[in-house]
């Protein structure tokens, strides 16, 4: 299996593992002691189960060779997967907004806790670990999977300190920052599960190879001095990387021979660009 996808589903797996535990302590913890802020970052678990049991089937699937049904692979699940993951980003952040607004305005049980203090630190702990495993895989790989799995833990990072500063404010009688911050973690929530989707929907929709590919595409063929012009340049997303259809004009005087040896040449160079997958070119004569 290339490697990519063991990275991957090592990500999902030790995703899925230290969410279930902190999932299990917040929800205890915030439950007893009425944090809303921890209750908030409990449900932010449970969305963080699900993203990593997204990311452990949507690579499974998008891990399996192209095939006579599927030519080009199945890369496209990664994008299938990682739009489920922002969907449930977005609900529940919907239902979290819902309650702490409801908290804010007829009040909070907010009970101290050094017990809420551990949760925190012991979140903090563990997703900076993940954070930084899932990043340099991420920084390898460009998988999008990998992508919302890191923004994910970086988000928890900064969500759990911000709860972990509204339990230590009711040591002062401040108990209203409390549904603050679950407010401010439910609107997190939804932001990054709509930037996720939108990815996910761009891809999906077959967008184009960005600018900075094309750039590198057209310096590489301008290269070629028997290449009179470039008529047309048509890509489309193959899971992380893009599918290249390329039309070029030459010397109609050129042999059939000649013509495609220059073709093949050029495929395999633009092939060697980091976001192509594969290139096809047509020659146009002129």
């Amino acid at each position: 299996m290339n490697q990519k996808f063991i990275i991957t589903k090592k990500a999902g797996i030790y995703g899925m593992i230290g969410n279930i535990f902190l999932l299990m302590i917040k929800a205890l913890v915030g439950f007893i002691s009425h944090s809303q802020a921890m209750i908030a970052d409990s449900f932010n678990s449970a969305g963080d189960i699900f993203a990593s049991l997204m990311t452990f089937i949507g690579n499974k699937i998008a891990s399996v060779p192209h095939d006579a049904d599927h030519n080009l692979g199945h890369g496209k699940a990664e994008y299938i997967f990682s739009m489920f993951i922002s969907i449930s980003m977005i609900f529940v952040s919907a239902k979290l907004l819902y309650d702490s607004v409801i908290t804010l305005f007829f009040g909070s049980e907010l009970q101290f806790s050094w017990f809420l203090v551990v949760v925190c630190i012991s979140t903090i702990i563990i997703k900076l670990w993940l954070f930084f495993f899932t990043k340099k895989a991420y920084q390898k790989h460009h998988n999008i999977l990998l992508e919302a799995n890191m923004k994910d833990h970086k988000n928890d990072c900064v969500v759990t300190t911000f709860t972990l500063l509204s339990v230590l404010l009711t040591l002062v009688n401040i108990y209203w920052f409390d549904s603050i911050v679950s407010i401010g973690i439910s609107i997190w929530i939804c932001y990054t599960g709509i930037t996720i989707f939108i990815e996910s929907y761009n891809v999906l929709m077959d967008i184009s190879v960005d600018d900075k590919t094309k750039d590198l595409i057209l310096d590489i063929t301008h290269s070629y001095a028997e290449i009179k012009e470039v008529e047309d340049i048509v890509s489309t997303p193959v899971g992380d990387k893009y599918l290249v259809f390329l039309t070029i004009g030459l010397d109609g005087n050129m042999s059939t021979f000649e013509s495609h040896q220059l073709a093949d040449s050029l495929e395999k160079n633009i092939n060697g660009l980091d976001k192509i997958y594969k290139t096809v070119i047509h020659v146009e004569p002129i």
